[in-house]
C-alpha cells in the first residue's frame, strides 16, 4: 500500500524536507529546493528523498543479442515538412515538445495536424484558450473535419482520466497538450509552471504515452533568453525537441529538430504562413530569390545547408559613400563581426577604399545564416558589384568561404551544393575551384 506526498527536495545533494526554505540546511545551496512527489509504502517498500531503500526488488540484465529487432512504423501527418523533420513520420508511444515564440504557430501547425489525423482519434488539451476561440482559429484555417475531441482542463490528472476513457485507437491515438506550463497535479501544491509541476507532468504524460503507445505532443513556453521555460529536465525526458523560428512580421518559419531519438536531428522543415494555416515549402528557394531575371549591382545567390537540404538564397548588398566620420556597416541576416572582417579582406586583399563607404547586406527572405560561412564568397561577391555598379551574371551562383588572407575555401557538402544549384539551372559556379583568391574573382568576373 502506498500514499503519494509531496517534499521539497534539494536537487544539489538529495536533502528531503516537508516545508520550503530558500537555503537548503545540508549544502547550503540557495534556490535548490524543489518540490517533489515522493512515494511512502507502509512496508517493505523505499523512500524517495535520501536515497534510502529496503528490499529492493533483484532484477535480471539482458544480452543485448537477446533483444528482438523491433521495426519503427511510422504514422504519416501528411504535413510532408512536418514529415521530413520527424524522421518520416509519427511513432506509436513518442512524446513531441513544440517550442518557440508567441505567435510563431505552433497551435496552428498542431490544430493542422490534428485535422489531418482525426480519424485515428485525437484529443486536443488546451490550457490557454477557450473551446470557443479554437472554433474560431479552425474557421479561419478552413478545417472541415469535426471529429477532434477538445478540451479545455488544467488538472493533468483529469486529462488522462479522459484520455483513457476517450479509449484513443492504440498505435495511432493523439493526445495534444498546449502547453504544459499551463498544467498542473493535485499532488503537488506549487502553481501551475512551477519547476516542480513542469516537471512532474511532463513525467506522466511520458509515463502514459508509452503504457498506451499514444503519441503525445506538447506545447512549451519560452523564456526571454530564447530557451525552454521550465527546467532542463523537461528536454530529457521528452522523444522528440522541435523548435520554431521566424520573425512574425514575415511569412518564413522554419522547424527544426534540436533532439530526436526517432530521426535525425539534421533536418529542417520550411513553411510559410498564410491565412489558411502553415503551408509545407518544397520549393523554399520561391521565398529567398526574387523571380527578377534583370542583372542588377549587388545581388549574388548563394547556397546554405539546412540540414541536409540546399537552400539558394539572395545576397543583397549596398554600397554608398558615407558623409559621417565613422562609416555604417548594417547585416540583417548574417553576423555583424563576420560582415566586418569581410570588409577589411577586401580593403587590405582587394585594395577596395571602403573605408568611405555605407555597406549594408542583407538576405533577403527572412532566412539567417549567421553560422555559415559558405556565403562569404557572394557577400564579397555582392558589395563589390555594388561598388563597381557592375551585376554578375543572372544564372551564376558563388559558393565559398573567404579566409583572412583574402583565399577561397571549400565548404562543406560543396559537391552537394553545385549539384542542386544547376538543377535548378545555374549554369555558372563561382567556388575555389573556378579561382583561389577572392582578388582573381573580382577581376575575373567585375573587371
Amino acid at each position: 500500500m502506498s500514499k503519494l506526498t509531496s517534499n521539497y527536495v534539494c536537487q544539489q545533494c538529495g536533502y528531503s524536507q516537508v516545508g520550503w526554505a530558500g537555503k537548503c540546511p545540508e549544502c547550503g545551496n540557495w534556490g535548490s529546493l524543489v518540490e517533489t512527489v515522493t512515494e511512502k509504502f507502509s512496508s517493505g517498500g523505499f523512500k524517495r528523498g535520501r536515497g534510502e531503500s529496503t528490499g529492493a526488488k533483484r532484477v535480471q540484465p539482458v544480452a543485448m543479442s537477446a533483444i528482438p529487432k523491433v521495426s519503427t512504423v511510422r504514422t504519416s501527418t501528411n504535413i510532408p515538412e512536418l514529415d521530413r523533420v520527424l524522421g518520416g513520420g509519427l511513432v506509436s508511444g513518442q512524446v513531441v515538445l513544440i517550442a518557440g515564440s508567441p505567435g510563431i504557430g505552433k497551435s496552428t501547425i498542431l490544430l493542422q495536424l490534428s485535422n489531418n489525423l482525426s480519424k485515428k482519434g485525437v484529443l486536443y488539451v488546451s490550457g490557454e484558450e477557450s473551446l470557443g476561440q479554437i472554433k474560431v482559429r479552425a474557421n479561419r484555417l478552413k478545417m472541415t473535419k469535426n471529429d477532434i475531441k477538445l478540451l479545455n482542463e488544467t488538472d493533468l490528472d483529469i486529462i488522462i482520466s479522459t484520455a483513457r476513457n476517450e479509449a484513443l485507437t492504440s498505435k495511432t491515438g493523439i493526445l495534444v497538450i498546449d502547453s504544459i506550463q499551463t498544467m498542473a497535479t493535485s499532488d503537488l501544491t506549487g502553481m501551475a509552471g512551477s519547476v516542480g509541476q513542469i516537471r512532474e507532468c511532463t513525467y506522466r504524460l511520458v509515463q502514459f504515452a508509452k503504457e498506451s503507445n499514444i503519441t503525445t505532443f506538447i506545447v512549451g513556453h519560452v523564456t526571454k533568453e530564447g530557451s525552454v521555460a521550465g527546467p532542463a529536465v523537461l528536454k530529457h525526458l521528452v522523444d522528440t525537441v522541435l523548435w520554431f523560428e521566424g520573425e512574425e512580421s514575415l511569412t518564413l518559419r522554419v522547424l527544426r529538430a534540436v533532439k530526436n531519438r526517432f530521426g535525425p536531428t539534421d533536418e529542417v522543415g520550411v513553411f510559410a504562413m498564410e491565412e489558411t494555416g502553415l503551408i509545407s515549402m518544397s520549393n523554399p528557394e520561391k521565398l529567398f530569390i526574387s523571380d527578377d531575371k534583370k542583372k542588377v549591382a549587388g545581388r549574388v545567390i548563394s547556397s546554405v545547408m539546412e540540414g541536409t537540404r540546399p537552400l539558394m538564397v539572395e545576397i543583397q548588398a549596398l554600397v554608398v559613400a558615407t558623409k559621417m566620420t565613422y562609416p555604417r556597416r548594417v547585416a540583417q541576416g548574417i553576423d555583424s563581426k563576420r560582415l566586418e572582417l569581410l570588409i577589411a579582406v577586401l580593403q587590405k586583399r582587394c585594395g577596395l577604399p571602403l573605408y568611405e563607404q555605407d555597406v549594408f547586406v542583407n538576405v533577403a527572405g527572412g532566412i539567417s545564416i549567421k553560422s555559415d560561412p559558405s556565403c562569404d564568397l557572394a557577400i564579397c561577391l555582392a558589395i563589390a558589384s555594388s561598388f563597381f555598379d557592375k551585376a554578375l551574371g543572372v544564372k551564376t551562383i558563388a559558393i565559398g568561404e573567404v579566409g583572412l588572407l583574402g583565399d577561397v575555401r571549400e565548404v562543406v557538402a560543396q559537391t552537394k551544393r553545385v549539384k542542386d544549384a544547376k538543377r535548378l539551372g545555374y549554369i555558372n559556379t563561382i567556388t575555389n575551384s573556378q579561382t583561389d583568391y577572392l582578388q582573381q574573382a573580382l577581376k575575373k568576373y567585375l573587371s
